[in-house]
């Protein structure tokens, strides 16, 4: 935790979180940020410092491909998507994730 009420993501999971938020359909950059934050019960703030690095590493693995819209407030928007190969890349990072969940839950007696 820093200075803030804000809790810093867990190392990387950002990319994991931002796969799932465009697994159910296109999302732009706000729409994103707003859906982990809505999800998290206000938890999760990630700012645009974080958020578009992250993307554009998902875009150059070919796990989300996005195509320019036209947003809610009719503003031109880059609209992120899932592919096939980010839909499985999505699947082995949540089993990784549960793993480690696990092993921790272990670690402080949780299981």
């Amino acid at each position: 935790m820093g200075l803030t009420n804000t809790p810093a993501l867990l190392p990387g999971t950002l990319e994991l979180l931002i796969l799932q938020a465009v697994s159910h359909g296109a999302k732009h950059g706000y729409g994103i940020v707003e859906h982990l934050r809505e999800a998290s019960g206000d938890v999760l703030a990630v700012g645009e410092s974080a958020l578009y690095p992250a993307l554009q590493r998902l875009l150059l693995r070919g796990w989300v491909k996005a195509e320019w819209g036209t947003s809610e407030n009719n503003r031109r928007a880059r609209y992120y998507t899932l592919t096939a190969t980010g839909r499985r890349q999505l699947a082995a990072e949540r089993a990784e994730f549960d793993r480690m969940v696990g092993a921790i839950h272990g670690v402080l007696g949780l299981t």
